[in-house]
This record gives C-alpha cells, sequence and structure tokens, in this order.
C-alpha cells in the first residue's frame, strides 16, 4: 500500500503555464515589448530549454536566470537591463498562484490516503507563495525545494534529500508523481520507488513507468500498486 505521495508542483497541482504566461505578460509589457502569443511562446521556448540544461548539469541557477531574458530580447532586438527584468518576473510570478482543474480535490482525495511531501524546483519565494496562494501546501506534510536544499532535480542527491527527511520513510510505500520523464522520472529511479507520469495529453514518448492522463487515473493506478 502506498501512503507517502511525493508529489511535483509545477504542472501536476499548480499550472505553471498560465502563471508564466501572465507574468511575462506584465513584464515585457512595462519593458515596451508587445506580449503577442508568439513572443510568450519563444520565452517558453528558451526557458524550458534553459531548465533542461540545468538538470543536466549544463547551466547554473544564476546564469539561467538572466540568460532565458537576455536570449529572448536579443533575438527581438531590445535593451534591457535583465537583471531587472528578472527580479521583476519573480515578483510577478509569485503572485500568479492557480492550482489545475481538479487539483485541490485530488488533493484532498490523496492527504486522506497518507501523506503528501511536495517536490519542486524552483525559487524557494516564489514556490512557496504560490503554494501558500493556492492552497495547496495545507495538503502537504513537507515541501522540498531545491534551491533551499542547494540540490535541484534530478539530482541523487535532491532524492536522498528527500528520503532522510521524512519520518518513517519506506520505499515501499513510496511513490513519485509528477509530470516530467527528465527530473521527476529520473529522481524515481535513482530513488528505487514507484513512479507515475502525469500526461493530461499523454506521454509524448515512451515511458517504462505508467501514465496517467487524469487524476482519476492516478487514484486507478495507486490502486493496482
Amino acid at each position: 500500500m502506498k501512503d507517502i505521495f511525493l508529489l511535483d508542483a509545477d504542472e501536476t497541482i499548480l499550472d505553471f503555464s498560465r502563471s508564466e504566461r501572465e507574468a511575462a505578460a506584465r513584464v515585457f509589457a512595462r519593458h515596451g515589448v508587445s506580449p503577442s502569443e508568439a513572443v510568450l511562446a519563444r520565452y517558453h521556448e528558451i526557458n524550458d530549454s534553459l531548465w533542461k540544461a540545468l538538470e543536466r548539469g549544463e547551466i547554473t541557477r544564476e546564469k539561467l536566470l538572466s540568460e532565458r531574458f537576455a536570449l529572448l530580447f536579443e533575438e527581438l532586438g531590445v535593451t534591457a537591463d535583465v537583471g531587472s527584468v528578472s527580479a521583476e518576473y519573480f515578483s510577478e510570478l509569485s503572485a500568479c498562484g492557480h492550482l489545475l482543474e481538479g487539483a485541490e480535490t485530488f488533493l484532498k482525495e490523496l492527504s486522506r490516503r497518507g501523506r503528501i511531501y511536495i517536490v519542486t524546483n524552483g525559487s524557494a519565494a516564489v514556490q512557496r507563495r504560490r503554494l501558500a496562494d493556492t492552497g495547496a501546501d495545507a495538503f502537504a506534510d513537507g515541501v522540498f525545494i531545491s534551491q533551499e536544499m542547494g540540490v535541484y532535480k534530478p539530482a541523487r542527491e535532491y532524492a536522498r534529500y528527500v528520503e532522510e527527511h521524512i519520518p518513517d520513510y519506506a520505499r515501499e510505500r513510496a511513490v513519485w508523481i509528477g509530470d516530467s520523464l527528465t527530473s521527476d522520472m529520473v529522481c524515481a529511479e535513482s530513488a528505487g520507488i514507484d513512479f507515475i507520469l502525469y500526461a493530461p495529453q499523454g506521454a509524448a514518448e515512451r515511458c517504462a513507468h505508467p501514465v496517467a492522463r487524469s487524476y482519476d487515473e492516478i487514484f486507478a493506478v495507486l490502486e493496482e500498486m
């Protein structure tokens, strides 16, 4: 029986795509950049690629935070202080907390079945405020944010830290639930525990683990574990 749930935040319970678009649109507009669909899509593409590079250890978090804006603005021919833009973006992002549809009901039921530990990369200030504003943190027995830990998913050290800081932890009772094959799945595999991929649109590539397209399907998978 699984009763220790290691639950990713962004795009698993939090609507990061919506938060990202809202925050970026506000900041870009202040700096003379029209927040068109094309511009917002290109920012997302750049940001996502840099986070993947961080997961692979190819870039530092500090470099990522400014590089994503520097690359976009260079493409657009815009001159701006990317340090200031980054600070403004964090302020806006922290104020844009949204749950995915059905996430509150999911969290209520999951908390009834056991303990929830949120496992997330990102800025501590941003993640903690978004989790608090959406009420998601009220269902969690603990929150593990990479910036506070000094190590990022999918590093084995991240998973090890989580294991060591959960009372009465047992691998056979734990399951990692998240939307990323490159961070969540890798962490689960390195920790030697079960993994469920949350992919409402279906898995983009082959996955050797259970794939759930809805929260109800997550519960169906849990019943089989």
